[in-house]
């Protein structure tokens, strides 16, 4: 059975105005409400120079007792890792290739109890992140995938992104009966403490690693543990590193070969002991 909820109405989108300032009736709520838990913001990234520094400043601050926002950046050419730096946020770096393997990398150097992903793009709405944490708290749950086909904004995805989309995520329902509705969404809200159990661990460097960790929580957490809120979805800013061809495939073969066994792990799971972090002082930008 599809289990899909809604985040609940706090007038996200409906900023009032208190003398002459927009407000926002989550974060004033929120604010008044301190969450009592550790939280990471992970981003993964390779150029994303133009559209970094205003995804850095959309997520909500003092909201919880401790807030960690970090970059895990691919051998960034531009300006991504500078940028980072000059909004004091943390900078990972994991030589490694693959979207994926930058998230088993921070996945494993992540400081927070609760860890959240995002593009580092302007797509996902991040200020919706505490209203997702408080939900990841308030219902006992482990993890939360956010769908973004229900609520996509016009021009968020083109029409070819959009079927490819409808296309793995049917596969991935047909192979694993797991029933999200969007199985390659780059947002999601759970538990570090869920990979203490090595069966949790994504294996796949690359985007499968998406659809990957969504097959497994549902199969190792449960329905009723990992759940899928529908949030919108927004225009990208700046160029993709996504291939929509090459990548297409990548994924399908994925879904496929790991219904039946075949998918094999490429790297160990973590960071290398070597991986330069802001927090060392010994990135290459810091030298």
């Amino acid at each position: 059975m599809h289990v899909q909820r809604d985040l609940p109405n706090y007038g996200l989108l409906n900023n009032r105005l208190i003398g002459g300032f927009k407000t926002n009736p989550l974060v004033d709520r929120i604010m008044a409400d301190k969450l009592p838990v550790s939280v990471t913001v992970i981003l993964p990234t390779r150029n994303e120079e133009e559209a970094l520094g205003p995804t850095v400043d959309s997520i909500p601050r003092d909201w919880c007792d401790e807030l960690e926002i970090m970059i895990v950046d691919g051998s960034s050419t531009d300006r991504t890792r500078e940028i980072a730096l000059e909004k004091g946020i943390r900078v990972h770096l994991e030589p490694r290739k693959g979207y994926g393997r930058a998230y088993r990398t921070g996945f494993d150097v992540a400081k927070g109890d609760i860890i959240i992903t995002m593009d580092a793009d302007c797509t996902y709405p991040a200020e919706v992140v505490p209203d997702l944490v408080r939900k990841l708290l308030d219902e006992n749950l482990d993890f939360i995938t956010c769908d973004r086909l229900t609520k996509a904004e016009e021009g968020s995805m083109s029409g070819l992104h959009g079927f490819g989309n409808w296309m793995l995520s049917f596969n991935a329902r047909m192979a694993f009966g797991y029933g999200i509705k969007d199985s390659q969404s780059g947002m999601w809200v759970f538990h570090k403490k869920i990979f203490e159990n090595p069966k949790m661990r994504p294996t796949n460097d690359g985007m499968p690693l998406s659809e990957e960790i969504k097959i497994l929580a549902r199969k190792v957490l449960g329905k009723k543990k990992a759940i899928e809120v529908s949030v919108p979805y927004r225009p990208r800013v700046g160029d993709a590193e996504i291939h929509t061809w090459g990548d297409g495939w990548k994924n399908l073969r994925f879904i496929w070969a790991k219904r039946f066994g075949l998918h094999r792990t490429r790297s160990e799971w973590g960071a290398l002991e070597d991986n330069p972090d802001s927090l060392n002082g010994d990135l290459p930008e810091q030298k």
